[in-house]
């Protein structure tokens, strides 16, 4: 018998947060010993009273950055860009938490550099060890070990669901059994048969090595539910319920929060109802803006202003209500690319447009006339990156024609946004267009990060040199 037939007989997983937590404090104190070499080429000044309070420090911060919320947690299904991303939001918090300290206690003595070697160290320790443990663990389930055997009770597409994506990568390390059911859900596709009926559960737990049951029953199969509940606890298999959230909505983006113990199901997840989010995209509207607006607005606006004045008569800004965030309106600032006509205000700008001057298609091409837009981000009333503001009339037209079209206003809009970087922008001739549009804002307001809105931006820079079909 190898290694791993004999280790996959312990139940490691009641060890593992233990275990976890111990391990990231041996790598936390090993970068701290060689960040001190780096720094000074041997751990004297680690004796130092100020380094070892800050030490000190920086091992219960990270113990209490673990176990908040249970951040030591590695799902099964969870996929390592996910784990990596909440590592790393735990070493930024521990980072200005410490700097804090340093800064607030006066610790001259405490080196700045050797803390920029302990971060660099740690945090590529980190990466490198769940990294590790993850393909460790791929590796022990793809040879056939540490796998959970399951059962679906409930023979419909959300059981169906569920079974695909647990057993769609088997390096997750679940096994599917069967299902259970009265009969077979006809409107759905299931790819395997029933293994029988809700009485035969019990025989088949018994005589089978069963550790979890999926649960995707209607409420209206109270009974049956709780009957498994007994059966589950006294043959101690493992229970999980699936929701059947179809009964309230067909998204299938839906976040559940517990109000004190009282769960509560809301319709969509929104990273920027969390203040600390809010203020992150708020800090980086205002820097970038404010880099736009001293470095590049000062020499580049008196060019395009003679240029404008020079083409045809009329203002140099063009201004125009547009719907924002909560679907409030606001003065919208670009550089005026059209001659003075009396359709700017309802029509959109179509391919060919005669109103349109030269440089005014140059600028639209290259989305020059976008840069006053970012006096509307450094005030407030839009965002670097978010839904594109749409003229006040259009957001009623279409609102009336597509149920979510108003859902892309609980964010702030945007000077680009996901929807444009893929292809949605310029002229919206068929009602399909603005229904793609708004899609991918929606899923833009649902999945929001700041990584999310530098790609973005980084997208944007190179479809202006590289030229976008529909922007005229």
């Amino acid at each position: 018998m190898n290694i791993l037939q004999q280790l996959s007989k312990y139940r490691f997983s009641r060890y593992f947060k233990f275990l976890f937590v111990i391990w990231d404090l041996i790598l936390l104190n090993s970068a701290i010993v060689f960040s001190a070499i780096l720094r000074f080429g041997t751990i004297d000044k680690l004796f130092l009273k100020e380094v070892q309070t800050i030490s000190l420090l920086s091992n219960l911060v990270w113990i209490a950055l673990l176990l908040y919320k249970d951040s030591f947690r590695i799902v099964r299904v969870e996929p390592i860009e996910s784990i990596l991303k909440r590592t790393f939001k735990k070493v930024i918090i521990h980072i200005a938490i410490t700097a804090f300290f340093v800064l607030f206690l006066k610790y001259n003595d405490i080196s700045r550099l050797r803390l920029v070697y302990f971060y660099c160290v740690f945090f590529g320790l980190l990466m490198i060890s769940r990294l590790l443990s993850m393909k460790l663990l791929k590796y022990i389930r793809a040879k056939g070990y540490n796998f959970r055997s399951f059962i679906i009770v409930g023979a419909n597409d959300t059981g169906e669901r569920m079974r695909k994506i647990l057993a769609k990568d088997l390096t997750y390390g679940y096994r599917f059994l069967g299902f259970f059911d009265e009969k077979v859900d006809p409107f759905a596709y299931i790819l395997h048969p029933i293994l029988g009926r809700f009485d035969q559960i019990e025989d088949f737990i018994i005589n089978e090595d069963v550790d979890e049951m999926y649960v995707a029953l209607h409420i209206d199969k109270i009974n049956v539910i709780n009957k498994l509940v007994k059966i589950c606890e006294q043959h101690m298999v493992r229970i999980k319920f699936i929701p059947d959230f179809q009964l309230y909505t067909k998204s299938n983006k839906v976040q559940v929060t517990f109000y004190e113990n009282t769960p509560v199901l809301m319709f969509r997840r929104e990273p920027l109802e969390i203040a600390f989010n809010r203020f992150l995209k708020k800090a980086f509207d205002v820097c970038f803006s404010f880099f736009v607006l001293v470095f590049i607005f000062p020499w580049l606006f008196p060019i395009i202003m003679i240029i404008i004045k020079l083409e045809s008569p009329g203002p140099v800004f063009f201004k125009q209500e547009r719907s924002g965030r909560d679907n409030r309106s606001f003065t919208c600032l670009k550089f005026r690319s059209m001659k003075l006509n009396g359709a700017a205000d309802s029509k959109q700008a179509v391919k060919g447009d005669r109103r349109v001057t030269k440089f005014g298609a140059f600028m639209r091409k290259t989305s020059i006339d976008e840069l006053p837009q970012f006096f509307n981000v450094f005030f407030g009333d839009m965002s670097v990156v978010g839904p594109r503001p749409h003229m006040v009339n259009h957001t009623k037209q279409y609102s009336e024609l597509i149920n979510n079209y108003l859902v892309r206003q609980y964010a702030k809009p945007g000077i680009t946004g996901w929807a444009q970087v893929n292809g949605f922008r310029g002229e919206t001739k068929e009602l399909v267009d603005m229904e793609n549009r708004v899609e991918y804002d929606i899923w833009y307001i649902e999945n929001w990060s700041l990584l999310l809105d530098v790609k973005i931006i980084i997208k944007t820079i190179i479809n202006v040199f590289k030229g976008e079909e529909n922007a005229f």
